[in-house]
């Protein structure tokens, strides 16, 4: 393997060695095989490709101090995929058969998992498709559960860094009572106009309204929402919005940080009256928030220095990532050790 700058990766597709794929046919699933090839034989009339039966996970395993693999809090993707499946009426990978093929996937690509200290990790990547051939609208009866890894750096450039985000009415992420809550890929596609509008107007991403009402926050493009305003970690609740890993994270920190933690509703308006604001989630960890933009009204929203984050953010994301090195103790069993090497 060419030698990585691993304090420059940025966060991209980066060939590694091998994955790791796993079938589903006559009603069972079969034994992990593992795969030098960066693609997939589909038959064309498949139902990920028609009718959108699919669903992935992300989640990173981490080089710590002690030069230990380690793994965060993954059991909560494995349900997280079981409760996608299960909205897509696709077949659930068990729990036991993520964690060997996460397992086997980072082992088999160990060298590309950054060293402590170069900031970087390996994001992982669990992928569960519909492979059967239907022409009606139906589930398949066959799929296909794969883990591919690479090498990666922060989702922004700038890191942990403070950027501005627009709001956008003209667009919904998801339905009250649609798919928000399922990690699929049509969410995600749902959201590609407006993150373009932001990304071609100078913002980091489009934060969501709710699609009922417009009057709540419900995302941050493809992270969830913090705010934090006398000594109160504020979340949105909502039926259309991912249940984010590092959010519940996040929230049971500033409970043992002495906060208050309040999942409810957040109006729009409410926005000028919160000191912190941030969106969190496996790939950035957390994004602080130094700018919102109303698109429609044009109002602006701001929070703290254009260039630090604000204290209570930044305490939050150190004792998060200190867990992820294990440069603390973990007394939440979040983390899982792969390699004692």
């Amino acid at each position: 393997m060419k030698e990585l700058d691993w304090s420059n990766l940025g966060f991209g597709y980066r060939k590694t060695n091998y994955n790791v794929r796993c079938y589903y046919r006559d009603g069972k699933w079969g034994e992990l095989e593992i795969s030098s090839s960066e693609y997939i034989p589909i038959h064309i009339s498949a139902t990920a490709l028609h009718y959108g039966q699919e669903a992935f996970e992300g989640l990173k395993a981490y080089r710590g101090k002690d030069g230990k693999i380690r793994l965060f809090r993954w059991e909560d993707n494995a349900n997280r995929m079981i409760h996608s499946a299960k909205g897509v009426l696709m077949a659930e990978p068990p729990k036991e058969l993520f964690f060997e093929a996460v397992k086997k996937a980072v082992l088999l690509n160990k060298e590309f998992l950054p060293p402590y200290g170069s900031g970087a990790s390996m994001y992982i990547r669990p992928l569960l498709i519909g492979t059967g051939p239907e022409i009606g609208v139906k589930p398949s009866k066959e799929y296909m559960f794969m883990v591919f890894v690479l090498p990666v750096g922060p989702y922004f450039k700038n890191g942990f860094k403070p950027v501005n985000m627009m709001i956008t009415r003209s667009y919904d992420r998801a339905a009250p009572l649609g798919t928000g809550t399922y990690k699929v890929g049509g969410n995600y596609a749902a959201s590609l106009q407006s993150m373009e509008l932001a990304h071609e107007n100078g913002f980091a991403s489009a934060i969501y309204l709710d699609a009922k009402e417009k009057k709540y926050i419900d995302e941050c493009g493809p992270a969830n929402f913090f705010a934090i305003k006398d000594n109160t970690y504020i979340t949105p609740k909502s039926t259309s919005i991912l249940d984010s890993i590092t959010n519940r994270s996040l929230q049971k920190l500033a409970e043992d940080m002495g906060m208050k933690v309040e999942r409810r509703k957040v109006a729009v308006e409410e926005l000028e009256t919160f000191d912190e604001v941030g969106a969190c989630g496996t790939a950035a960890v957390i994004t602080p928030i130094h700018k919102i933009v109303d698109f429609d009204t044009k109002k602006e929203y701001v929070f703290g220095s254009p260039d630090t984050p604000g204290p209570v953010t930044t305490k939050l994301y150190e004792k998060l990532t200190a867990i992820h090195w294990g440069e603390a103790e973990d007394p939440y069993g979040w983390i899982t050790i792969i390699d004692e090497e």
